[in-house]
């Protein structure tokens, strides 16, 4: 018996139906929601984390760090600088320094802030014992302080102290050539170099000293040790000494028990005669080492 036969209305219904229900599926997966994301890792522990900052806080320079680090590289250029200088004074002539130091004042500013850290390293300061020298003996004698430098001796005695440089911005010092200074004739008692024969023609400063030491004026030398050293390519210090006594002073002491430098006193005679040709030692340069 064949199937009862369906009405175009019936089909047309449930055709409806289903496409009824093949929505309302799409829309139920339309509203399902998205699939997870994949599980992030897990944070690492407090302790791990806290140790990892610790140790990049520690691979950063701290402001304390810094600071030393820049004052090192400061006093590093500054050392440099001094050593240039000191090389300078020591290989030309007085008139070339005294030019020089003149064009740029702020350079013997440098040099002399160099020359005190260099200074503080050695055991017993040259000019303190020329002033303990000076204060040793008369007050009323006038004194002239060859390369005076920060004028220490002028600062600490009771005498009348023309102190010379190259330059200054002290009105007390003279800023002249040490081979030319303006002080008249036979008019000093006391004549000092303190570490400052240091130009190549370091002979004329002491022909000018004695141009304006009184007779029986005193000339005093504090010398560095290794220039007068012929042990270590320094000059004979006997050598040195009878140069100066053939300049017309006779040597009336050489202390060298100190270890960094050599003081030496010799006293203008009364009638000094200068020789013709007085033969001069070189002194090398006194170069300081890179620290």
């Amino acid at each position: 018996m064949d199937p009862p036969q369906e009405s175009a209305a019936a089909g047309r219904k449930r055709r409806r139906r289903g496409g009824v229900r093949n929505r309302k599926k799409l829309s139920s997966q339309k509203g399902l929601p998205p699939a997870a994301a994949p599980p992030t890792p897990a944070s690492p522990p407090v302790k791990r984390r806290r140790k990892d900052i610790a140790s990049q806080a520690a691979a950063m320079p701290k402001r304390g760090n810094t600071s030393s680090l820049l004052d090192k590289m400061r006093a590093r250029l500054s050392g440099g600088h001094f050593r240039m200088l000191n090389e300078k004074l020591y290989t030309c002539s007085g008139e070339d320094a005294f030019d020089y130091f003149k064009n740029d004042p702020n350079l013997f500013d440098v040099y002399h802030t160099g020359y005190q850290e260099q200074m503080s390293h050695w055991p017993e300061q040259p000019a303190n014992v020329i002033i303990n020298w000076l204060k040793s003996h008369n007050a009323s004698w006038t004194v002239a302080d060859f390369g005076c430098g920060n004028a220490a001796v002028a600062k600490n005695v009771k005498n009348k102290v023309f102190s010379i440089d190259l330059v200054s911005d002290d009105p007390s010092v003279i800023a002249c050539d040490m081979a030319h200074t303006p002080l008249e004739p036979s008019s000093i008692d006391v004549a000092i170099f303190c570490l400052s024969l240091m130009g190549i023609n370091y002979p004329s400063y002491l022909e000018e000293a004695n141009r304006v030491l009184k007779p029986s004026g005193w000339l005093v030398i504090a010398e560095v040790r290794s220039r007068l050293d012929p042990n270590n390519g320094g000059a004979d210090p006997e050598k040195f000494s009878k140069a100066i006594i053939q300049l017309g002073f006779s040597l009336v002491s050489k202390d060298v028990k100190n270890k960094m430098f050599i003081l030496f006193c010799f006293r203008k005679k009364e009638k000094s005669k200068v020789a013709k040709s007085i033969d001069w030692p070189q002194l090398k340069p006194c170069l300081y080492k890179r620290r």
